[in-house]
């Protein structure tokens, strides 16, 4: 485990992430015991082995594609640009969807694109920018929808495609393409 950077917190549960570098973090419930850590790791062993592999090779594909990471001045700009495009195009969505939300934040992220939360709060990758209009667009339909269904069932994904026919398209070429995207974001 020292390989492992343990997080504990207030959380509840315990979670893997992988960075974009392929290193390990453990996020912890304060009280949880090494041996519950370590069981938890081994149980995800598997699915930690496949996103340290695509760790890999999304650090050979930016090399090979010469994918540089923004400066922290373009990482600015493209966030004023977000700041003022994506509210826009929540509106836009919200008014023909019918639905209410709160704040939304353009952050700096690394491993998500977009986020919604039970007070109706929407967060947004700024990177997002750097994609086709109707992958934002597919995204900001996907959060908007989260304030009705805070899942993924079917009916969640029925009303994504009631709003944004296209949805299955560009959420695959972001499945596609956004490792490059993310690439983008300086370390």
């Amino acid at each position: 485990m020292d390989d492992l950077k343990i997080i504990r917190s207030g959380r509840k549960t315990l979670s893997l992430e992988i960075s974009r570098d392929g290193k390990l973090t453990i996020r912890a419930p304060m009280k949880a015991s090494d041996a519950d850590i370590l069981a938890f790791v081994k149980k995800h062993r598997e699915w930690a082995s496949k996103k340290l592999q695509e760790a890999r090779q999304r650090e050979q594909h930016r090399k090979q594609h010469n994918l540089q990471p923004l400066s922290r001045s373009e990482l600015t700009e493209l966030g004023k640009a977000a700041a003022d495009y994506i509210p826009m195009r929540v509106a836009h969505y919200a008014a023909l969807m019918g639905i209410d939300f709160g704040n939304i934040t353009i952050r700096n992220q690394s491993t998500r694109w977009g986020s919604c939360s039970s007070k109706k709060n929407l967060n947004f990758n700024v990177l997002l920018m750097l994609a086709p209009s109707e992958v934002l667009d597919g995204v900001i339909v996907h959060e908007l929808c989260h304030i009705r269904h805070m899942n993924h069932s079917k009916a969640f994904y029925e009303e994504v495609r009631k709003y944004f026919p296209d949805y299955d398209r560009w959420d695959k070429w972001l499945k596609e393409h956004g490792d490059e995207l993310m690439s983008r974001m300086p370390v």
